[in-house]
């Protein structure tokens, strides 16, 4: 049961952070002007927020499990709901994307401008409270199995910026017409798939 936790924080954090945003376009264009070890740089950073933001909501689980476990079902719906809503907004046709801009140079200081970028936008908890719910992770889970979500959020998140700054540097160029609308594609599909998951297990706890 704990692997297939693991399992689920890692898809979730591939599926978060590619997108390609303007934290993604910023790491495109460090990895074509800096190498491959400066766009990880700024996935880093990205990814370390992820895992902030993973952890914050699966404490809040974690401490309310008692009470999570009594609303458990309309947890899940909702999480279920989202998780669709947030697929088909990522289907749309993605408006034109122009990188973040900052000032860091070195990796560390790369690493903590684009953590600082991320963590700004304090509604990203409630994005992963609500996917968590839809995942079925709200109630029930213990200290471990919460660990073990938020190092698979925290990895596939880094991950996906090892493979995307990797991809860039073996080109040595501008992604392909096309690619950043494909894996936002693909990471909505996912994200959809996780959503009809969620509200199948509701269903199925209605009518037993």
């Amino acid at each position: 049961m704990d692997v297939l936790v693991f399992g689920k924080g890692l898809v979730l954090g591939v599926a978060i952070a590619a997108p390609l945003g303007p934290i993604g376009a910023l790491c495109i264009n460090r990895t074509l002007e800096r190498g491959f070890w400066a766009g990880v740089a700024g996935g880093l950073g990205t990814a370390i927020a992820d895992g902030v933001y993973a952890l914050l909501a699966a404490a809040g689980f974690t401490a309310l499990g008692t009470f999570l476990g009594w609303i458990e079902l309309p947890l899940q719906i909702f999480g279920g709901l989202f998780l669709i809503y947030l697929g088909i907004r990522g289907l749309r046709p993605p408006a034109p994307v122009s990188a973040a801009s900052i000032q860091a140079r070195g990796l560390l200081s790369t690493t903590m401008a684009t953590f600082l970028l991320t963590i700004a936008n304090p509604a990203t908890i409630l994005s992963f409270a609500a996917i968590f719910a839809g995942l079925g992770l709200a109630a029930g889970q213990d200290g471990a199995a919460g660990i073990l979500l938020v190092a698979g959020v925290f990895l596939g998140s880094l991950g996906w910026w090892f493979f995307l700054s990797g991809v860039v540097s073996i080109l040595r160029k501008r992604l392909p017409d096309g690619f950043s609308a494909a894996v936002g594609r693909v990471s909505a599909v996912i994200l959809i798939v996780f959503g009809f998951v969620a509200l199948f297990h509701a269903a199925l706890a209605l009518i037993r």
